[in-house]
């Protein structure tokens, strides 16, 4: 038996559709469209691609998307200063600062200047502070978008053991905290585990994000697991593929997010519906 397909570009769609409605109406409301400003340093070009789908999905939405491009070399105080200057912005309602910055900029401090009412991408300490409480409102978009997808698929958290493997701040920790909050049983692992195919082999839900193409082999996978891929790998031939090797998964799963197609597109879904969010609490 094959796994069902989860479709994270076609909820993904969905969701924007219902934004788009919204969107104009709050427009006629307050007399303006949501703000997003989207700061770009450097040009490297996975970076460049996933700014260019970000605009689109703002274009779609009715969501006005601010570029700012940067130079690789830009120093940390100037990026530091539009960032304030952002902030003190009443027709920006989120900032998005576009990661990995270059090498000499401290990722954490510019991180922790965006204001948190205006931090979208839900990285800035107070947001990841009050999702330990179950209190945020703007959460870290890949881990919210994985929870759409559960939710829309209708696949009941509560209870089961759920296993991430990736400890990063923008992925591994917060889906955790997203997963308890569903009252899942929540182990993470991450280069370090011992014994990972263990854990592995006893998850019902399955997250994976390492980047490391087909990291994960099929015959780890428990039977009838939910499978949710976050990594997305560039293959020598120039074709993507995830964490997990999804032809050998699939045959055991009963649910499997696509590389790509699967947890991308709801990524970038959240980002809009925390630009509203954001949107919303500064015309309160």
């Amino acid at each position: 038996m094959s796994a069902q397909i989860i479709d994270g570009k076609r909820i993904a769609t969905q969701i924007r559709s219902s934004l788009t409605t919204e969107v104009a109406s709050l427009k006629k409301q307050h007399g303006r469209a949501p703000g997003l400003a989207v700061i770009l340093v450097g040009n490297d070009p996975a970076s460049k691609v996933y700014v260019s789908y970000k605009n689109k999905a703002c274009e779609e939405t009715g969501i006005k998307s601010v570029n700012y491009e940067l130079p690789a070399d830009t120093k940390e105080d100037k990026l530091q200063a539009l960032i304030a200057k952002l902030n003190a912005d009443p027709k920006i309602d989120g900032i998005l600062v576009q990661l990995p910055l270059p090498e000499h900029i401290n990722t954490s401090k510019v991180v922790d200047h965006i204001a948190p009412a205006k931090d979208v991408d839900g990285f800035n300490p107070v947001n990841m502070g009050l999702l330990t409480l179950g209190r945020a409102k703007l959460r870290p978009c890949t881990p919210k978008g994985v929870i759409s997808l559960l939710d829309k698929t209708k696949i009941d958290l509560t209870g089961t053991e759920a296993v991430v493997i990736g400890c990063s701040n923008i992925v591994g920790r917060p889906m955790a905290l997203e997963l308890l909050a569903k009252r899942a049983t929540v182990s993470i692992c991450h280069s370090k585990t011992r014994d990972l195919s263990s854990y592995v082999k006893r998850a019902e839900i399955l997250i994976v994000a390492v980047g490391i193409a087909n990291f994960i082999p099929g015959a780890w996978i428990k039977p009838e697991a939910v499978v949710i891929d976050v990594g997305i790998n560039r293959l020598p031939d120039g074709s993507l593929t995830g964490d997990v090797n999804f032809a050998e998964a699939k045959q055991t799963a009963s649910f499997i997010t696509p590389v790509p197609g699967g947890v991308g597109p709801m990524t970038i879904a959240s980002l809009m519906e925390n630009t509203l969010l954001a949107y919303k609490g500064n015309n309160a």
